[in-house]
C-alpha cells in the first residue's frame, strides 16, 4: 500500500512539474522570423522606417513574430524582390509603386504628374478608401497590402545644367522609373527618360551612361548621388508612394491578432516615416549644397505642369477611364 502511495505522489508530482512547465516552454518557444527586403540605402528613411516596423511587430505580438530587415537591395534589386514576395521565398518588401504597377495598371495614377497638390492630398487619397481598393488588387498577385509608406515628391537632378524651365530639360538623359506617366512626360519635355532599378542608378550616372535623374532630396542625399550630380531643381513634378507587402499566402495562414499586430505596425511606420521626411528636408538640402550641389529651390511648377499633366491624365484616361483621376482631384 506504501508503495502505491509513493507512485501516486511521484506521478502527481511529475504532471504538477509539466503543468508548471508548459508556460515556460510556451514563453520560449522560437519566434516566427518574416524576411523584409526593400532597395534603399541604410541610411534613408524607408530603412528606418523598416526598423521602426520591426520594433513595432515584436511589441505588438509579444515576440512572437520577428522581422528581419534587409536593406540596399542585398537580397535583389526592386523588381526581383517583388517577384520573391509572390513567390514566397521573402516574406515582406517594400518598393515604390511604379514596381507594382505591371501588376495593378490602375496604380499608375497615384504617380501621374502634377496630380497630387500636396503631401496631405497624398495622405488622404492613400490612406483612404482609393488607396486602400488599390492595396486590394494587389491580393490576385499573390499579395497582401499593409499600407503605403513614401517615396515622396521628385525632383530632378543632373550633371549638365541647371534646370530652371522647361527648355532646360531638352536633350537630358534622364533615369526614371518604369512608370509610363514619367516616361511620357520626360518625352514631351524634350528628354531621353532611361528606366532602371535605383540599384543601378550610382553607377549609371558616374559612367555619364545617364546625365541626371529624378528623386525626393533625401534619397539623393542618403544615396550619394551628389557625388555624381551637379544641379538638383526641386521641380517635385510627381509624388511617389511606397506600399508595403507581404506575400498572401503566409498573411493568410496567420491568428487574426497576429495580421491586425502586421497592419497596424506598417500604419504606424508610415507615420514614423513621413514625420521624419517632412523634418529632415531642410537640413537635407543644406547637405547637398555644402558637398557643392546647386539646388534651385524655387522652380516655376506651372509650365512644366501644363505641358505634362494633362496628356498624362489622358494617357491613363485612354486606359482605365476617367473616374479614379477625378476621384483623386476631389479628395484634396
Amino acid at each position: 500500500m506504501q508503495r502505491h502511495h509513493f507512485l501516486r505522489t511521484l506521478a502527481g508530482c511529475a504532471a504538477a512539474a509539466l503543468l508548471a512547465a508548459a508556460p515556460l516552454a510556451q514563453a520560449q518557444a522560437p519566434a516566427m522570423k518574416l524576411r523584409m527586403a526593400h532597395s534603399g540605402a541604410e541610411t534613408e528613411t524607408q530603412h528606418l522606417a523598416a526598423l521602426e516596423f520591426a520594433r513595432q511587430v515584436k511589441a505588438r505580438t509579444q515576440g512572437q513574430i520577428e522581422v528581419q530587415v534587409y536593406g540596399s537591395s542585398a537580397l535583389g534589386n526592386d523588381n526581383t524582390v517583388i517577384g520573391a514576395v509572390r513567390g514566397g521565398t521573402i516574406d515582406l518588401a517594400t518598393s515604390g509603386t511604379p514596381y507594382y504597377t505591371g501588376m495593378v495598371g490602375r496604380m499608375n495614377v497615384l504617380d501621374l504628374p502634377y496630380l497630387f497638390t500636396s503631401t496631405e492630398h497624398a495622405y488622404k487619397v492613400l490612406d483612404g478608401p482609393i488607396g486602400r481598393g488599390l492595396l486590394d488588387e494587389l491580393e490576385g498577385h499573390g499579395m497582401k497590402g499593409l499600407a503605403y509608406w513614401e517615396v515622396g515628391f521628385r525632383s530632378l537632378t543632373n550633371s549638365r545644367r541647371a534646370v530652371r524651365v522647361p527648355e532646360d530639360v531638352k536633350g537630358l538623359k534622364i533615369r526614371t522609373t518604369p512608370n509610363p506617366a514619367h516616361i511620357k512626360a520626360f518625352q514631351i519635355l524634350g528628354a531621353t527618360p532611361t528606366p532602371m532599378p535605383l540599384a543601378e542608378v550610382f553607377t549609371a550616372l558616374e559612367n555619364k551612361a545617364v546625365d541626371g535623374q529624378e528623386n525626393p532630396v533625401n534619397i539623393v542625399r542618403n544615396n550619394k548621388l551628389f557625388e555624381v550630380q551637379k544641379h538638383m531643381s526641386l521641380t517635385r513634378h510627381a509624388y511617389t508612394a511606397m506600399p508595403v507587402v507581404m506575400n498572401k499566402a503566409k498573411f493568410a495562414a496567420l491568428k487574426p491578432e497576429q495580421q491586425s499586430a502586421l497592419v497596424d505596425a506598417a500604419r504606424a511606420a508610415a507615420t514614423f516615416q513621413r514625420d521624419l521626411i517632412k523634418k529632415s528636408e531642410a537640413g537635407d538640402i543644406a547637405f547637398l549644397r555644402s558637398q557643392g550641389m546647386q539646388v534651385e529651390e524655387n522652380v516655376d511648377a506651372e509650365p512644366f505642369r501644363k505641358l505634362v499633366a494633362e496628356p498624362t491624365q489622358q494617357m491613363f484616361a485612354d486606359k482605365y477611364g476617367r473616374q479614379l483621376i477625378d476621384a483623386v482631384l476631389q479628395a484634396r
